[in-house]
């Protein structure tokens, strides 16, 4: 996935403090796409390598990701004991926006842009899963209103009405309602990449841009599906990783399993009992059916070695009158209920499986 210049790819670098106490948060909140992102473990990592009373710098520049990996780091960077500054390079949106709420100075450079908005997450199942679902989501966007309304000092209920209208804020409007502390004279840096086109109110430039940097969401995850051998799930709208759609596709992949495992099933133990060499031996062609796991070539080789007198015997009429072909589709019908108490009439003829052996050898040796 190209993220610059035809040409150019970025390589993740990973995150630290650097000397100069700078932690450079720059792309996808909790995972590398378009090869730039952060994910909280690395944060979490780098603020215990520079160690808890360290005065730092977090350079962000990000439009969002998953909401957990945001309120983590958000949290981390709470309960750091030195002097957090927030700088947004050029946006902090979503779960991104969270983060910089964890400032004690929170900056904005000249053309950086702040975006607020509800989670979301997809779905799927019944009306119950559903609802369990706008139950997680309506806690996650009340947990969100109360880390805004905690650093500005606004109406918990007024912020949630501007959440689902998604608003965005420039540096000036950002000070002015509290989500930033000041604006800097410092230009704002190349914004991050990422699919603009997924925000509603996105600003046009914005979305010109993912489009003529190919920053496509849907590309992404097929790009990172490809090439790992474990992806992580996938997410709408960058805030949840919803579990429904790879647990649905699990039990399609054993539906479909157990499917074909029947048919091949039903498909040898026809093959045995309907062939030719089966007419005359039934018990033994239902035996070897039901009774082992030979496959259908080798049970129809030792039907056709099977003994005339066992073929005789099985020709007899039975005691009622019937024909030898009524007590056949008898026995086959009765086998139809396997696994089913009380729907075999009639027991198949026993047969040793020395009996068994011995015809197979004689069937191998004569074929």
């Amino acid at each position: 996935m190209r993220a610059g210049s035809v040409g150019t790819r970025r390589v993740h670098m990973p995150v630290s403090v650097s000397p100069e106490g700078e932690l450079v948060l720059y792309g996808f909140v909790g995972d590398n796409l378009w090869d730039e992102g952060f994910t909280a473990r690395e944060v979490l990592d780098a603020l215990a390598e520079a160690g808890r009373g360290t005065d730092i710098v977090v350079r962000l520049n990000s439009a969002g990701g998953y909401v957990d990996d945001g309120v983590a780091i958000y949290n981390a960077l709470v309960a750091h004991k030195g002097h957090v500054t927030v700088q947004v390079d050029a946006i902090a949106a979503s779960s991104a926006s969270i983060i910089a709420m964890a400032g004690d100075d929170r900056v904005m450079l000249s053309g950086a842009l702040m975006m607020i908005h509800d989670p979301s997450r997809a779905t799927m199942g019944t009306a119950a899963d559903h609802e369990k679902s706008k139950s997680i989501l309506d806690k996650l966007a009340a947990l969100m209103a109360g880390i805004y309304a905690d650093v500005t000092a606004e109406d918990e209920e007024g912020l949630r009405i501007e959440m689902r209208d998604e608003l965005w804020l420039t540096g000036e409007e950002a000070v002015a309602r509290g989500f930033a502390t000041s604006a800097g004279t410092a230009k704002a840096k190349a914004f991050a990449a990422f699919d603009y086109r997924t925000y509603a109110h996105a600003p046009q430039r914005l979305v010109a841009l993912a489009k003529k940097k190919r920053w496509s969401l849907e590309e992404a995850r097929t790009e990172a599906a490809a090439g790992a051998a474990h992806p992580r799930k996938q997410e709408i709208e960058m805030t949840e990783k919803p579990k429904a759609e790879d647990d649905a596709a699990v039990a399609k992949i054993k539906a479909e399993a157990s499917a074909s495992a029947r048919s091949e099933a039903h498909a040898r133990i026809k093959a045995i009992t309907a062939c030719d060499e089966a007419k005359g031996r039934a018990a033994l062609a239902e035996h070897l059916a039901f009774e082992t796991e030979m496959s259908a070539d080798d049970a129809v080789k030792i039907l056709a070695a099977a003994s005339k007198e066992t073929a005789a015997t099985e020709n007899e009429t039975d005691v009622t009158g019937g024909t030898d072909a009524q007590a056949y589709e008898q026995r086959r019908m009765a086998a139809a209920g396997q696994g089913v108490p009380g729907q075999r009439s009639e027991k198949p003829k026993a047969f040793s499986s020395g009996e068994i052996y011995a015809l197979r050898r004689r069937a191998l040796k004569e074929a």
